[in-house]
C-alpha cells in the first residue's frame, strides 16, 4: 500500500497495517491483542467490527509520529 492509498483509506486491515509497519501478520495480530488486553495503553490500535479487527488510519499515523520514548522500547512491551 502506498502512502497515497494510506491517506485515502479510513481503516486498514491488520494485514495492511502490518505491511506498512514492515512487521509480520502474526506480530501485528499479537500487538492488536495487546492493545485490546491493555485497554489501549500499548500495542497496535484497533477497533472491533463484528468479528473483524480494523486499524484506524489516524491512529496508525499518530503511532508512527509519536516520539520513541513515549511508546517505550520493545523490551518494555515484551516484543523481540
Amino acid at each position: 500500500m502506498t502512502s497515497t492509498e494510506l491517506n485515502d483509506t479510513e481503516v486498514l486491515t491488520v494485514e495492511e497495517a502490518a505491511g506498512i509497519l514492515r512487521i509480520s501478520r502474526n506480530a501485528a495480530y499479537a500487538l492488536a491483542r495487546e492493545w485490546r488486553a491493555t485497554g489501549g495503553r500499548s500495542g497496535l490500535p484497533c477497533i472491533v467490527l463484528g468479528r473483524c479487527l480494523r486499524v484506524p488510519r489516524a491512529a496508525l499515523l499518530q503511532l508512527l509520529n509519536e516520539p520513541t520514548d513515549a511508546r517505550g522500547d520493545a523490551s518494555d512491551r515484551g516484543v523481540a
